[in-house]
């Protein structure tokens, strides 16, 4: 199964596993899952960590090569993904997971979420 990672979910796997609940730390460990990031995710903790926002205390550069480095793949942002946004019904006010539902979608993957607004996309999305 290919899994797309929101981004507390990536921030939770990176530094804090603990975070994470049994059912997540078990699709992660699946050699037969796919494990995948965002760019999207990247800009976010980007953005966020220069603003200082606590719960993004972490260098994207850092977490990017250790995400590569545990044999995550990147996801790069398309035009249709950015386009893909359009269809989506106006459930959810953050760019970035509207993005990653977009992304999910068009790319036929899996998007693990822990944020409630974002499971309540229709689509391929998992609250866990």
């Amino acid at each position: 199964m290919k899994l797309l990672l929101d981004t507390h979910l990536l921030l939770w796997a990176a530094g804090m596993p603990e975070r994470l609940g049994v059912e997540t730390r078990g699709l992660l460990a699946d050699p037969a899952n796919n494990l995948i990031f965002s760019a999207a995710s990247l800009w976010e903790v980007s953005i966020k960590c220069g603003l200082g926002r606590g719960d993004f205390r972490v260098d994207p550069r850092l977490l990017r090569r250790g995400l590569l480095d545990n044999g995550y793949a990147e996801l790069p942002i398309s035009s249709q993904h950015a386009v893909g946004i359009a269809s989506l019904p106006p459930l959810h006010k953050d760019p970035f997971d509207r993005l990653l539902v977009a992304q999910a979608t068009l790319e036929g993957l899996l998007l693990l979420t822990s944020d409630n607004a974002v499971a309540a996309y229709p689509g391929p999305i998992r609250l866990v």
